[in-house]
């Protein structure tokens, strides 16, 4: 992949292929192709096919889907499974029919078992029953996964896939019913603070851990792992670092200037116990992620601050 490279961005207006396309920009890629979702329906494969056809792109990033969290996913289960299908299924099946040189899927972690050991070590997929509130979304993925590991199989195509822990920062979605725990944190913390609430009230007993990494921390890699990268195997992305949702909740707080009492309701999902990457395949490539924590949510309260509508 050289500067002038025809590179097509699936998903550039997410969060994930929004940091790819700003790290593109930054390192001086000249051609980088996108479409809005008006503009192409990556549902539909004659769509896709004509968008290829029309523009032969050399190398995609494939980072469209359909996301959201815990309730989005359990609520919306079908349209999860369906679209995040056709999406992937399309694209793949038009970057061979056109001769795309190289092509990254990007998953997520959900696709582990939900009781697999941790760290999370990429032989553990398939290995067990998955989280039942995001089973519809992880089966979209571990397709695309396969999907292109068999078209590298059959076909010789370069295709390769990595797979980000929770993600977050810059262009994030802030819907309380939608977004991430992260995200939602930052607006439930902004808004009891404005409004002078004594509490907040997070989903589940606090307990699970999560490990975070910041969105263009994601992209670094990503376009690191396009250069240097051609196994068939896929490649965890993360930062090998979790705590719980309570320490979370407490960083999110401390950051945003709320000083009321955090209270779990523990009548609510948990989700999976604990999710926490083996980055070591990364790290021994030579890659590790830059922004810690900390500085990843004073970004994004930022971020959030300056894009969102205030109460």
């Amino acid at each position: 992949m050289d500067k002038g490279s025809l590179i097509y961005i699936a998903g550039h207006r997410g969060m994930v292929g929004g940091a790819i396309n700003r790290a593109l920009k930054e390192r001086q890629y000249q051609q980088i192709l996108t479409r809005t979702s008006s503009e192409l329906d990556l549902r539909h494969q004659d769509s896709v096919n004509r968008f290829f056809e029309n523009n032969r792109p050399e190398y995609v990033f494939l980072a469209a889907a359909k996301v959201g969290g815990i309730m989005a996913n359990n609520i919306y289960r079908g349209e999860f499974l369906y679209d995040n299908l056709m999406i992937e299924a399309n694209i793949i099946q038009a970057a061979h029919q056109y001769g795309v040189k190289k092509l990254m899927f990007l998953g997520s972690s959900c696709i582990y078992p939900k009781m697999a050991p941790q760290p999370l070590k990429e032989e553990y997929l398939l290995e067990g029953p998955l989280e039942q509130t995001n089973e519809p979304y992880a089966i979209a993925k571990i397709a695309g996964i396969k999907l292109s590991e068999a078209y590298r199989d059959q076909y010789g195509c370069n295709f390769i896939s990595v797979m980000p822990t929770n993600l977050y920062g810059k262009g994030d979605n802030y819907d309380l019913e939608k977004s991430h725990v992260l995200p939602a944190l930052i607006r439930k913390f902004h808004e009891a603070k404005t409004k002078g609430d004594k509490t907040v009230t997070v989903w589940g007993t606090g307990s699970p851990k999560r490990e975070f990494l910041y969105a263009d921390d994601l992209a670094e890699a990503c376009i690191y792992l396009m250069e240097n990268y051609d196994g068939r195997e896929f490649v965890n992305i993360g930062t090998g670092e979790d705590l719980s949702i309570k320490e979370l909740a407490g960083l999110v707080s401390k950051e945003v200037g709320f000083e009321g009492e955090i209270v779990f309701d523990t009548s609510k999902p948990d989700g999976t116990p604990r999710k926490l990457m083996d980055v070591s395949k990364l790290h021994s490539m030579g890659w590790k992620h830059s922004i810690e924590l900390p500085e990843g949510i004073k970004l994004s309260y930022e971020d959030f601050l300056s894009n969102t509508t205030q109460p």
